[in-house]
């Protein structure tokens, strides 16, 4: 979940600023870069419980150890609630999930060093503290009234609300962790034709990266319990968004949309205002009920799009947001799966040519259908690690013909290698781990703390 915009105090009082604003992101391909999110639960290693915000082995201690590496401290008044070095930062998810948004990368390659110094960074720090970190999509055991609250102002807006609008919002917050991969676009066009292209497909890789199957120490009879759980969190601010595919797609249709989504704060002088419920649209006429007569800034505006939830969002850059929490080797995959498929034009016409012909009905029966089946899942006829595999294929290619190279002379497609694996075996790690759980771990959760930490 981002933290807090520094988009700018410029006051906004007609809509096509914000069309603007997120026109600016256009950028030649020569300057596309790829960035990284990953989240994970920290657990104690002894007993796997939470691990609160204060104490000696709480998540602030170890967001003080890591700046012996020279993270910077982000505060909330005096409170500590993040790390920034760069263009990348450390942030605190409202259940003590902890995230790394990683700077915009020239490569994969790249992706992949940043992912192995940061989890070593942590493990330096966390494993005197006797903490461990787990990449999953969903928390494995704890119950949700077991995981304790981060001190973060615009949380305790969000916990409020959430139970108004459905009835997995808290599990949300608290129990599931994502990867994430963030990519430039080049015009309108490029961005309406990225957008279609991975809206559909996002139900494709949250079948590849599926990694969450059990709640409260049993097994939840979802392969992505995490993606299940946006089902049922605010139909507001997620969903299949239908108008992405329709003639006429732009900015303006986007920013539309966004403006439609109930707000839930404002930020001002450091302190969150609760707005939540109330429009945007009113703001922008200086009617918000909370700010009678206060224009936005664009600051609130890019806020306010960090509140919104679908599975592919549009900020300045395109977010792919449909991958479970997942070991290092996932981390490094997903960035590589969509880059490959969108920084290349004839992988990307490739990917529009697989998809093109499904409906509206196909594409919510699969959003539906995935996080309980995931590659056994179907769409016009084909199953979904069907589809997986030809989506491979082109991603490799185009990740050849970017022709990014490490220091042996390999291109990027290299971190496709585990989904090529899970694709031919159609073996998820959900699938991995619930035959461990009927096999070797005898019916229990708990050894996942030990095989599947980092």
């Amino acid at each position: 979940m981002s933290v807090a915009s520094n988009a700018g105090n410029e006051v906004v009082s007609d809509k096509r600023q914000l069309v603007a604003y997120l026109e600016s992101g256009c950028k030649p391909a020569s300057e596309w870069r790829v960035g990284t999110e990953h989240e994970k639960f920290l657990f104690r290693k002894k007993g796997h419980g939470p691990i609160p915000y204060e104490g000696t082995d709480g998540v602030h201690a170890l967001l003080e150890g890591l700046k012996v590496f020279g993270w910077n401290g982000v505060y909330e008044g005096e409170t500590l609630i993040g790390l920034a070095q760069g263009l990348a930062n450390i942030s605190l998810e409202p259940g003590g999930q902890f995230e790394l948004s990683g700077a915009p990368l020239n490569s994969i390659h790249d992706t992949a060093v940043e992912t192995a110094t940061h989890l070593a960074q942590v493990k330096d720090i966390a494993g005197p503290l006797g903490v461990g970190a787990l990449g999953l999509g969903f928390h494995p055991t704890l119950r949700r009234e077991d995981v304790p609250w981060m001190p973060k102002g615009r949380y305790a807006i969000m916990r409020a609300y959430m139970p108004k609008r459905g009835g997995e919002g808290h599990d949300m917050m608290l129990r599931t962790c994502t990867i994430q991969a963030n990519l430039d676009f080049e015009s309108e066009a490029c961005m309406a034709k990225k957008f279609r292209v991975s809206l559909a497909l996002q139900p494709i890789a949250t079948a590849l990266f599926a990694n969450s199957p059990f709640k409260e120490g049993k097994p939840s009879g979802f392969k992505s319990r995490r993606a299940q759980v946006w089902t049922d969190t605010d139909p507001d601010r997620t969903g299949d968004l239908p108008f992405v595919f329709e003639d006429g797609f732009g900015f303006e249709r986007y920013v539309d949309y966004a403006l439609d989504v109930p707000m839930y704060f404002v930020l001002r002088d450091g302190r969150y205002i609760d707005v939540s419920g109330q429009s945007f649209r009113d703001f922008l006429v200086g009617r918000l009920p909370s700010l009678p007569g206060e224009l936005p800034t664009m600051s609130d505006w890019a806020d306010h799009l960090t509140t919104i939830f679908p599975e592919v969002r549009l900020k300045k850059y395109l977010e792919m947001r449909g991958g479970d929490g997942g070991p290092a080797s996932h981390i490094n995959a997903l960035p590589a799966f969509w880059t490959g498929l969108l920084y290349d034009g004839s992988a990307l016409a490739a990917a529009w040519d697989l998809v093109k012909g499904w409906t509206q009905q196909d594409r919510a029966a699969l959003k539906a259908a995935v996080p309980r089946e995931a590659l056994a899942a179907t769409v016009a006829g084909r199953t979904v690690r069907d589809i997986a595999r030809d989506l491979l294929a082109i991603s490799r290619a185009g990740l050849k013909a970017r022709a990014r190279l490490n220091f042996a002379g390999a291109d990027e497609g290299l971190f496709l290698d585990p989904l090529d694996g899970i694709a031919e075996t159609g073996m998820t790690q959900a699938d991995t781990m619930l035959a461990l759980y009927g096999g070797r771990w005898q019916g229990s959760v708990d050894p996942v703390f030990e095989e599947f930490a980092y």
